[in-house]
C-alpha cells in the first residue's frame, strides 16, 4: 500500500507541471497569514507536511524564516522544489517520507499541512497522524483540508472531508481552536475547490 502511494505521487510529479495539478497556488496567503499570526521568531522550527513543490517554502525564505523543513512522499516533488530554489534550497531541511512513516528527531513550533491530512481515509492512519502531531507539534497546528462542500477526490484518490468542528475534535485532546475559515481555491484550470482551514494551539498543561 505504501509503495503504491509513493509510485502514484512520483508519477504525478514526474509527468505533470505545476499548472497541470489542481493544488498549485501562486501565493499561499491563508497559510502565510496563519503562520504570521503565530507571532513566533524567525528561527522557530517550521515544517510543511506534504509540501511537495509548493511555493510556501519560497515565501517563508523571503520572510527570513531560518529553520524550515519540508516533507513529502515524493522524491521528485522535493527535487522540483530544490531546482526551483537553487542555492536557497541548501538552507531547507528536505524530508522524503510518507507522513505515516515519519519519525521526527525534533519538535516543531509550527506544523503546517495543506492537503495531506485529508488523503488519510483509514482510521489507523488517521490515528497515527494524530499521535504524531501530539508528540511533535510543540505549539501551533495549521491544517487545510477539503471542506464538506469540497471535492470527494483529488488526483484520483479518495479523501476525507472536514469542517472546523471535525478538525477541532480530531486534535482537541491536546489542541484548542484559535481560528477557522473556509475558502475557495481556484485551480490552474479555473475550477474551484472549497477548503477548510484551522489554526489550533497546544493547550497549556
Amino acid at each position: 500500500m505504501q509503495s503504491e502511494k509513493r509510485e502514484h505521487w512520483e508519477k504525478v510529479y514526474t509527468t505533470k507541471t505545476p499548472d497541470q495539478v489542481s493544488w498549485t497556488q501562486e501565493k499561499p496567503k491563508t497559510s502565510l497569514d496563519y503562520i504570521k499570526a503565530c507571532k513566533l521568531t524567525k528561527d522557530a522550527e517550521v515544517i510543511d507536511i506534504g509540501g511537495g513543490d509548493s511555493l510556501l517554502v519560497d515565501f517563508l525564505l523571503q520572510e527570513n524564516y531560518s529553520k524550515i523543513s519540508v516533507l513529502d512522499i515524493s522524491q521528485q516533488a522535493i527535487d522540483n522544489a530544490k531546482k526551483r530554489l537553487g542555492s536557497l534550497a541548501d538552507s531547507v531541511t528536505w524530508i522524503v517520507s510518507d507522513i505515516i512513516d515519519f519519525k521526527p528527531n525534533k519538535k516543531y513550533a509550527i506544523w503546517h499541512d495543506r492537503a495531506t491530512f485529508h488523503f488519510l481515509t483509514d482510521e489507523v492512519e488517521i490515528d497515527t497522524y494524530k499521535n504524531l502531531v501530539r508528540q511533535s507539534a510543540m505549539s501551533n497546528l495549521i491544517i487545510g483540508t477539503f471542506s464538506k462542500e469540497g471535492p470527494l477526490k483529488c488526483s484520483g484518490l479518495n479523501i476525507s472531508q472536514y469542517n472546523s468542528q471535525d478538525l477541532s475534535n480530531c486534535f482537541g485532546s491536546t489542541f484548542e481552536l484559535v481560528d477557522a475559515k473556509t475558502e475557495d481555491h481556484t485551480t490552474p484550470f479555473d475550477t474551484h475547490q472549497n477548503f477548510q482551514f484551522v489554526h489550533l494551539k497546544k493547550k497549556l498543561t
